[in-house]
């Protein structure tokens, strides 16, 4: 009967899940598509493509802004699903029912964990083809020309190696009227100027070309000086023709030219992990066999003169025999060498030696620039090998974001679950991209640049997941509130409400003996600490721990038991029992030859000093208004008594 309820469980969770998961992942890809066409769409707009070209292009688009949209999706989902679940209390239901938070996760994580699988299969075989076919498109469309459509009164740039300016138009017609052409298509020094009364402009049948067809004008051009006729005619020469009708057949390619796919499959985008690694193995043996080339050369490369290494003539051109050193007999003045040489001689080898150095940095540096171009391919490989594996993490790590974090909050909804999943979005994206760029230009290792925005979210999983579980308060501000008064040793107080029902009655009698061994015990410890302890005797002692517990625990004890009242005097002056705070600072170590050593550490042990010995001060002053909390409620108590 219990298998058939957790499998009854299993399969409301996965049909309470399904529907919001899709739901939200075609809202969030709806959302990057269109950021992609606000990106891309100056480069579409008046080019005439096709409706089926720009659906293709969008489906290209869609499928490989899976990746961003996935993640956000599963949060959003997840969020949603507990949120609703806690909203109506059905997450409590289940709870009381014996049913733990990770068992009524379990079908979600199963299916997240399918869903993490084929995210890696789709970013190895799927994503690759999509960005190649999406990028050869777009390459393709920003290649296409645009759509004539020559305005008013204005000069129309748009055909290459011509401005075309038209002074008034005829829609009905298609006449033109008052039309000045400027070509530059040849050389802009010496341009052709054509003023026409009218034309018309039409495309040939194949349009790969423009037909201008203009009547009653005049054709004016600045020819170019000619080497054989200079002599005759001068270099300053010109050509007028006037017109009645002319025909100017201009090149404009207006079809569409889809590029070859084979061009951005060679690109990291286009590739699986066997080609990555095949890559990135290849470029590797490039660059390893540049850096022995220049060793080689260094070793070969005289020192003053005197070489270092040499060709072994038996083996390979490429193995180095050393060459027994030159033994000085005495030291070279190297100074005085010079000063005895003419000042030209001097000159002569000082600038030789500075065209040596020059011509040897050149040569480095563009071995150098070569060798920096390829490891930019390794790096940009490595991150698209990375990044196969990011997504299915990515998943993961969302659910067991979104499915705690939502049974915490238990609001459902699309308000705040959006608000939380975005802002939760931003900051994985803003990490995401800084890693990422932190690894394509070589400042991290590349799995230290991808893996950082897992790395970073994944310890707030596992955190919301333990509260989830262990039904602790995240979102408590009293919680944090008391945690920072514990670690900076503030005072806390104490909150008690008279109860509706009260299961064991509280006696004065009984109370009163309680009160007085509290008494007892604080006055005990206060006797026992009456002055500030040396700088020798608080690093190696402090005060006693298990002393100091106990009371703690008296205190405790004798405040639950009088919460038990039904006089509101009572309540309110057992609320003036301090809270006993058990901090490192009232007993520093266990092991005396430590507080020894942190007493000699003296940057250490004197601001560690100060700071105990004033927590010990304040330590003591609520310890007195415990004992003082105590006479006054033995007067109330004995007054309750007598009544």
């Amino acid at each position: 009967m219990a298998s058939l309820k957790i499998k009854r469980l299993y399969w409301f969770m996965l049909k309470t899940f399904l529907p919001l998961f899709m739901m939200t992942f075609c809202i969030c890809l709806f959302i990057v598509i269109m950021q992609f066409l606000w990106k891309y769409i100056d480069e579409l707009v008046g080019k005439g493509l096709s409706v089926d070209l720009i659906g293709e292009l969008f489906f290209y688009a869609a499928v490989s802004m899976v990746p961003l949209a996935l993640p956000l999706s599963i949060l959003l989902a997840s969020l949603m699903t507990f949120g609703n679940l806690g909203e109506h209390f059905e997450l409590t239901a289940m709870k009381s029912s014996g049913i733990s938070l990770l068992k009524v996760m379990k079908p979600l994580t199963v299916f997240i964990a399918l869903v993490s699988v084929g995210a890696f299969f789709f970013q190895n075989d799927v994503l690759p083809q999509s960005q190649v076919k999406m990028w050869t498109l777009l390459y393709s469309m920003r290649q296409k020309s645009p759509t004539l459509d020559i305005p008013e009164g204005a000069i129309y740039s748009q055909i290459p190696g011509y401005n075309l300016y038209v002074k008034q138009k005829n829609p009905e017609t298609n006449m033109l009227y008052g039309v000045l052409i400027y070509d530059v298509s040849t050389s802009s020094i010496y341009p052709r100027i054509v003023v026409a009364d009218s034309g018309k402009l039409s495309m040939d049948p194949s349009k790969t070309h423009l037909v201008l067809s203009l009547n009653h004008g005049n054709w004016y051009e600045d020819l170019a000086p000619d080497a054989t006729m200079s002599n005759e005619l001068g270099s300053d020469m010109y050509r007028r023709e006037a017109f009645k009708s002319k025909e100017i057949i201009i090149p404009y390619d207006d079809n569409f030219n889809r590029m070859d796919d084979e061009t951005m499959r060679q690109q990291y985008i286009g590739k699986n992990i066997t080609e990555l690694r095949h890559t990135i193995d290849s470029v590797t043996v490039k660059v390893d066999s540049v850096g022995d080339e220049v060793t080689r050369e260094l070793r070969l490369t005289p020192t003053l003169g005197v070489p270092m290494c040499r060709l072994d003539q038996d083996h390979d051109a490429a193995d180095l025999t050393p060459v027994k050193p030159v033994v000085m007999t005495r030291e070279i003045d190297f100074d005085s060498l010079m000063a005895a040489q003419s000042l030209y001689i001097q000159q002569s080898v000082t600038a030789r030696a500075i065209s040596n150095l020059k011509m040897n940095k050149h040569n480095y540096e563009f071995k150098n620039y070569m060798t920096e171009e390829h490891r930019f391919v390794i790096r940009r490989h490595e991150i698209e090998l990375q990044k196969k594996f990011t997504l299915s993490l990515a998943c993961l790590i969302f659910f067991f974001i979104g499915a705690p974090l939502g049974a915490i909050i238990r609001k459902g909804g699309l308000g705040t679950p959006i608000v939380i999943s975005v802002l939760l979005f931003i900051v994985y994206y803003i990490i995401d991209n800084m890693g990422y760029k932190l690894a394509r230009e070589g400042r991290w290792q590349v799995w230290q640049g991808i893996w950082l925005s897992s790395a970073v979210l994944l310890p707030l999983g596992i955190f919301l997941t333990h509260k989830a579980v262990n039904d602790s308060a995240v979102f408590n501000p009293d919680a944090y509130r008391n945690f920072f008064r514990r670690l900076l040793g503030l005072h806390q107080t104490r909150h008690l409400t008279l109860k509706e029902v009260i299961i064991e009655e509280m006696e004065p009698a009984t109370a009163l003996a309680m009160i007085g061994s509290l008494k007892e015990q604080c006055n005990e410890f206060l006797a026992r600490y009456k002055s500030r302890q040396n700088y020798l005797t608080y690093l190696q002692n402090g005060y006693d721990k298990p002393q100091l517990r106990a009371l703690s625990d008296e205190i405790e004890k004798v405040v639950d038991y009088l919460s038990n009242s039904r006089d509101q005097q009572v309540l309110n002056k057992a609320m003036d029992y301090p809270i006993i705070r058990q901090m490192l600072t009232y007993h520093v170590t266990n092991y005396k030859h430590v507080g020894t050593a942190l007493a000699v550490l003296f940057p250490v042990g004197l601001p560690l000093y100060l700071v105990g010995t004033h927590h010990q001060s304040n330590l003591k002053k609520e310890i007195a208004t415990a004992v003082k909390v105590c006479d006054e409620m033995t007067q109330i108590l004995t007054l309750l008594e007598k009544k």
